[in-house]
């Protein structure tokens, strides 16, 4: 029983050190706090904000003196306008305060005595749902592989590429020493038919010798 309690208190303080970790807190304004701007108005915090980056559970820590300045988070229309109408929560007149970020979106905050927020002390916030590090650019995606049943594309030659032509291949003659192949008869010797004459005339001749001698 003693070592079951003993791991549920290990991971219950194991998961209260990573949510603290995971916090950060930005001192709204740094060195000037939260007050009127002495110098540039809104933009002063208009430009901090724009130095940080804000996660769902960082602390936003507002360092003024109570009854100096109060905190009111606002929806964007009454930020414009530096009024109080449909605030979001309570306004927070302790100094200093901790606000923490339980939602991602843009957040308002004004402040709401005399006309500070008139003067600059406003402040305008986007908060991201993730702790992705500024200017990271997603994950490359490698192309899909081609289909399984796709033939592979082979480049047909051009036809000014000579390489890419290549001579045709002539037929081989056939071979004189090749017995399947059908080779004509060789020319006929010349003719007899002179000498057959010849005989024939001298039998003829005499023939007629013969009969008349």
């Amino acid at each position: 029983m003693e070592s079951k309690m003993v791991i549920v208190f290990g991971l219950v303080v194991s998961m209260f050190l990573q949510s603290v970790a995971a916090q950060k807190v930005h001192e709204v304004g740094d060195s000037i706090g939260w007050t009127i701007p002495q110098s540039g108005g809104a933009e002063a915090y208009v430009t901090w904000a724009a130095n940080n980056k804000f996660v769902v559970g960082d602390i936003l820590f507002f360092n003024f003196t109570t009854t100096a300045h109060d905190v009111l988070q606002v929806p964007k229309a009454s930020f414009d306008s530096c009024r109080s109408d449909n605030a979001i929560g309570s306004t927070i007149t302790t100094g200093p305060a901790n606000v923490t970020l339980t939602s991602a979106g843009e957040h308002y905050f004004i402040c709401t005595l005399g006309s500070h927020c008139q003067s600059g002390q406003k402040l305008a916030i986007t908060v991201s749902g993730s702790a992705t590090a500024p200017g990271a650019s997603p994950p490359s995606v490698p192309p899909p592989p081609p289909a399984a049943n796709s033939p592979p594309t082979t480049p047909s030659p051009t036809s000014n590429d000579p390489a890419a032509c290549p001579p045709p291949v002539a037929a081989p003659s056939p071979s004189s020493t090749d017995p399947n192949v059908n080779t004509p008869p060789p020319p006929p010797p010349a003719s007899s038919s002179g000498a057959v004459f010849a005989s024939f005339f001298l039998s003829s001749l005499a023939l007629v010798m013969g009969l008349f001698f």
